[in-house]
């Protein structure tokens, strides 16, 4: 009986110390597995903190950065200084960064001009510059959809034949004028040869801004007395032969803001120099080429222009189909001292160097 009862107690003190051990082993798994939860919180956290930041550097690297298409016709110091400025605007404004550009030119050939807006138009710029009237004629060609600014344009009514012409486009096109006061042009002309009797009206019968020109300075000078005839030429090939024609004809020669003449000045130069014959330009550059005077515009400033309307347009949603096109705010007398003193030409006070 006593060794029933001592193994009946054996078997409950065994039973005891397994419920104890069993306790004990709950009670450190419960806390091996708080402190594996412990453990892997920070982790946890630490994982969702990298997530934000993650989120937020992408957040970041979205910010939207404005993707501009500039077509300039033609590589000259004019279309290049308007350039400039427009991209220095927009640089100043929206800040580094947040523009990139894809600036091509169409080295004077239009169908070029319309091949380069196609490229922007598929790469769906934010907007177009276009510089000088061809270009701007592809541009609108290319697309009613992207705005377009044009610069270096000296009518906007003719290049988009648009009638009853009030100062907006009414279309996805806006910009700046590069045309300087043509009756003043022709009043510095007067000032200078009052004793001329014909004046040749030399540009390329391509660019519709330069017959625009030509036929608005012609009724002022024809006012005066001037007999004027026109010299055009097709393109670059033929301006050598058309200006020889025209120094021999001619007292004195016009040349508008033309971008196939500002493109050949040397050629012009070496023609009508030799010949004796002046010639009175519509912008600083051609003068500087192969001018006497001019008054003009600053390039520079309606680039500078066109960038803050562009700026108008993308930051601020400003509607460019309601934009005035803008002109130049200032013009000046200026005149090239060495070509002046070879032909023997006395300039009046008012008049500013061209510096070189």
């Amino acid at each position: 009986m006593k060794k029933i009862i001592a193994m009946v107690t054996a078997m409950m003190l065994t039973a005891s110390m397994a419920a104890c051990g069993s306790g004990k082993a709950d009670s450190s798994a419960d806390a091996a597995s708080t402190e594996d939860t412990a453990k892997e919180a920070p982790a946890e956290s630490g994982a969702a903190e990298e997530e934000n930041e993650a989120e937020t550097s992408e957040e970041e690297a979205s910010g939207e950065v404005y993707q501009i298409g500039i077509c300039q016709l033609v590589q000259h110091e004019a279309l290049d200084a308007a350039t400039q400025g427009f991209k220095d605007a927009l640089v100043e404004k929206l800040g580094e960064g947040n523009v990139e550009f894809d600036e091509q030119n169409a080295s004077g050939d239009s169908a070029t001009c319309a091949t380069i807006i196609n490229q922007f138009v598929s790469s769906d710029v934010d907007l177009i510059l276009a510089n000088a009237t061809p270009a701007l004629q592809a541009a609108h060609a290319g697309t009613a959809d992207i705005p377009i600014l044009g610069t270096s344009v000296t009518d906007y009514a003719t290049a988009l034949e648009i009638d009853n012409w009030e100062g907006t486009t009414g279309m996805n096109i806006s910009g700046t004028c590069d045309l300087a006061p043509l009756a003043e042009q022709a009043a510095m002309l007067n000032e200078l040869f009052p004793d001329a009797k014909n004046v040749g009206l030399l540009y390329c019968s391509a660019e519709a801004n330069s017959a625009y020109q030509a036929n608005t300075i012609r009724t002022s000078l024809e006012d005066m007395g001037y007999t004027c005839t026109d010299y055009t030429f097709a393109d670059s090939n033929d301006i050598a032969s058309v200006a020889t024609n025209a120094a021999a004809e001619c007292d004195v020669i016009y040349v508008p803001t033309d971008n196939t003449a500002a493109s050949n000045t040397e050629v012009i130069n070496n023609v009508c120099l030799p010949a004796g014959v002046p010639i009175i330009a519509g912008e600083e550059g051609i003068c500087a080429g192969c001018g006497v005077a001019t008054l003009s515009i600053s390039y520079y400033d309606i680039g500078y222009k066109a960038g803050e309307m562009a700026y108008e347009i993308l930051a601020n949603g400003a509607d460019v189909s309601t934009m005035a096109v803008e002109t130049a705010e200032n013009v000046t007398k200026k005149y090239d001292a060495d070509r002046c003193k070879e032909l023997n030409i006395e300039i009046p006070e008012g008049y500013e160097a061209i510096a070189k």
